[in-house]
């Protein structure tokens, strides 16, 4: 099982991505979170911004929807070249169709759940996403603790992906204290976002994170 440390940009200077884009460059994604102030109270960014990352990092950026109306944005954040676009179930009119729209435009597409949603909710719709994204965290800030109850949660995720190559990914709280327990659950894709942006060595942390991880996939 590969391990990927993708960390999220709500952590960071939002006027110097560049610096802190460098700052990360050990990092498997950049996880980008979209924020519309309806879908979830918060506002972050929108195209413009993104796309600007696309030229300033070689990183593979994750792009996270947590908007209102994903059938008509996801497409457009996929057409800027970026490597996924995962949507909220919660907020599609119809994923199958936005799962297609994104993977035709060249990106993977994913598909999350905020923690009061019900994993069996994602069982008409894993078969088109490439990606499957367990909220731990309530989405809308940064710097929340991790959900105890998400464990289960990926666990039955888990169970309910089997053996497709689907990525399983968690973003919220996720940190050195409970990283290998949730890559023994069978998560291979972390978002880490102040755990990774307060370390005064931001490579030093991914790869500490990166390593915890990887004994959790060993059982250790």
């Amino acid at each position: 099982m590969t391990i990927r440390i993708q960390p999220s940009i709500l952590s960071a200077d939002f006027v110097n991505f560049e610096r802190d884009f460098e700052s990360i460059s050990a990092a498997d994604g950049i996880h980008v979170d979209i924020m519309d102030g309806h879908f979830v109270p918060n506002l972050t960014f929108g195209l413009p911004m993104v796309k600007r990352m696309q030229e300033i990092t070689k990183l593979p950026l994750d792009v996270h929807l947590m908007i209102e109306n994903p059938d008509l944005w996801a497409k457009q954040y996929a057409a800027l070249g970026v490597f996924s676009v995962t949507v909220h179930l919660e907020a599609c009119a119809n994923p199958v169709q936005i799962a297609k729209e994104i993977r035709d435009s060249g990106s993977r597409a994913g598909l999350a759940i905020k923690p009061k949603t019900a994993v069996e909710q994602l069982v008409p719709y894993i078969d088109f996403f490439d990606q499957v994204l367990i909220m731990s965290v309530e989405p809308g800030f940064g710097g929340q603790s991790f959900i105890e109850s998400s464990i289960s949660k990926v666990l039955e995720a888990k169970a309910l992906l089997g053996e497709k190559s689907v990525w399983l990914q968690i973003d919220g709280g996720v940190d050195e204290t409970n990283i290998a327990q949730l890559a023994q659950a069978g998560v291979d894709t972390f978002v880490a976002g102040s755990s990774v942006f307060k370390a005064t060595d931001r490579n030093a942390q991914i790869n500490l994170l990166r390593s915890l991880a990887t004994s959790g996939t060993h059982g250790h």
